[in-house]
Order: structure tokens, then sequence, then C-alpha cells
């Protein structure tokens, strides 16, 4: 028998989690273990713990990297790991249970990201879809850029920015957030907020980078981990993070009017950045 979940939410200031107004929301990160390779376990969890949110006024949900199958595809925590058994766990976007993600977040009416492993076209991705309250997909990021510890995944090339009623987000998977080049391209595209589902380290340096990134952006970061869950606004500054131990809910109100896109990305001179386009010296 199954222990019951216990909810642990950490609030931003005793602020109520109640519908926002303009400019203003409520996310809720799942810092939440899942199951390697029991995608209808991990679904479950998915379900629990998004409608608790939710039932809190959760506006927007977002899980750790792979939740779905338990981010099996790195070959150092998962050795002897093969090929063929990561394509049969990978799931297409209009797969059974993403269709059933999407229609959680039509149900609950909110904004749902999950991180998977996708299959497309023969191919497979590691991968995250924002789902809105119509249950349509409205962002579609795959993982551009891994350490060499991702052999049977293909590397995205695209860098999309979802337009809503929250507000533009954009998303980026674990690694990617260790090159800037990455975060700062969401900015200039418009993106005032960046999500960062993820599976790898954390720690200090973790911490000083994505407070780093939401400082010279502009913008707030969500970095949501299975063991560290980090919320940051534009001046760099933790506005919630997790408490450690059990699995549990981390909350903040997000308020973008006036608090996005200011510092030094406003002082930038691409014109003279050339030079970065240029491939590394060997």
């Amino acid at each position: 028998m199954k222990k019951p979940v216990s909810l642990l939410l950490v609030l931003l200031s005793a602020v109520p989690l109640l519908p926002g107004a303009d400019n203003a929301f409520t996310i809720a990160a799942l810092r939440v273990m899942p199951e390697r390779w029991n995608k209808e376990d991990n679904y479950r969890k998915l379900e629990q713990w998004t409608r608790k949110a939710a039932e809190q006024g959760a506006q927007l949900v977002v899980t750790p990297e792979g939740f779905l199958e338990g981010y099996v595809v790195n070959t150092s925590a998962n050795p002897g790991i093969t090929e063929e058994r990561y394509r049969a766990v990978a799931e297409p976007l209009g797969g059974a249970l993403m269709t059933r993600i999407g229609g959680l977040a039509r149900e609950l009416k909110i904004y749902l990201l999950v991180g998977f492993a996708e299959s497309r076209e023969g191919r497979q991705y590691n991968s995250a879809v924002l789902f809105s309250p119509q249950g349509e997909a409205v962002l579609h990021y795959s993982k551009s850029h891994n350490a060499h510890d991702e052999p049977f995944n293909t590397k995205g090339t695209e860098f999309p920015v979802a337009e809503t009623p929250l507000g533009r987000i954009g998303a980026l998977i674990c690694y990617d957030r260790q090159l800037p080049e990455t975060s700062r391209i969401l900015a200039v595209k418009g993106a005032q907020m960046i999500l960062v589902p993820a599976w790898g380290s954390h720690g200090e340096m973790n911490e000083v980078m994505m407070r780093t990134r939401a400082y010279e952006n502009g913008v707030y970061v969500a970095f949501v981990h299975p063991q560290c869950v980090l919320i940051i606004d534009p001046k760099g500054t933790v506005i919630a993070r997790d408490q450690g131990g059990q699995d549990q809910l981390v909350a903040a109100r997000i308020e973008l009017e006036g608090k996005v896109g200011k510092g030094p990305i406003r002082d930038r001179r691409p014109d003279i950045y050339g030079e970065i386009l240029k491939p590394p010296k060997p």
C-alpha cells in the first residue's frame, strides 16, 4: 500500500494562492520524484499533485525534466540502457498519456508544463510541452544541449516563446541553462518568464547561475528539479524555494507588470557582438 502524499506548500510572504489580477498569477513547481520507467505511476503522481496545486489556486504548474518516464536516458544514471528500451518508453506528443495530460490541464483550467521523453518522426527528444487551459500544446521545446550523456536523443534547434494571457513564456531543459546564450535568446524574443525543468546537478553553483540568468536577462526563472526548486525574480532574488526532504509543492506569486525587461539587457550592443558567432579555436 502506498504512503499517502503529504503536501508541503511554500508560500511567498504568506500571499494567498488566489486567481490573479492583471499581470499577476501563481506558479506551482512539483518537487516530486518520479519512478523510472513507470509512466502510468508517474501520470498518477502528476495528476495528484497537479490537482492539489490547482485547488490552492495555481494557474501554472511545472514538473521536473523527463517526469513522465523518470528521466531514464542518462547513461551514467542508467547503466546498461539500450536505445530499443528507450525508444519503447518515449511518448509521441499526440500519444495517449500526453492526451490525458492535455485533458487534465483543460479540466483544471490551468497551464501545465510536463517534461517527457518524446518520440517524433523516428527520433527521440528530451522535450517539454506546455498545455493551455484549453488542453492545447502552446509551447513545445526540445533540449538543445547536453553533456554527451544522452546518446539516444536528438538535440533541438529552436527556442520558441509562447504568448499567453499569463505572459510570454519560454523554456529550457537542464543543461541548456549552463549556456548563457539560450536564456538570452528567449529574453530577446520577448520571454518574461523562463521555465527550466531539470534533473542534473543542483546546489550553490546552480543557485548562483540561475539567479544570474534571471538578473542578466531581466526575467523570472523557475528551476524545477525533483530535489530542488528555485523561483527567482528579475532582480535575481529567490522568492520561493523548496524545504528539502519529502515531495512537495513550491508556489510563488508572479507579478510581471513593471518588473520584467529591465537591467543590463537594456544596454546590449548586438552590432559589436559578431565575434561570438565565430567557431571556437581548436
